[in-house]
């Protein structure tokens, strides 16, 4: 049976590295990172629903002929 030992500290168990406090050339690129990615994900979403908008569409000519 495993378990922990009694005798151990925290630190032992689990080590955590402090997060050092970016510098404003290191946020600026993060933000500029983190806003093309979110341009690229609203691209990817507005592109779908165009798609989606399109075969519905399709699908009602189809079923709906004029006459």
């Amino acid at each position: 049976m495993y378990g922990l030992n009694s005798c151990m500290r925290i630190y032992e168990i689990q080590r955590i590295k402090p997060i050092k406090p970016m510098s404003p050339e290191q946020y600026r690129l993060y933000s500029l990172k983190r806003n093309k990615e979110n341009a690229k994900k609203a691209y990817k979403a507005e592109k779908d629903r165009q798609t989606v908008t399109k075969a519905q569409h399709q699908i009602f000519q189809i079923t709906h002929p004029k006459k």
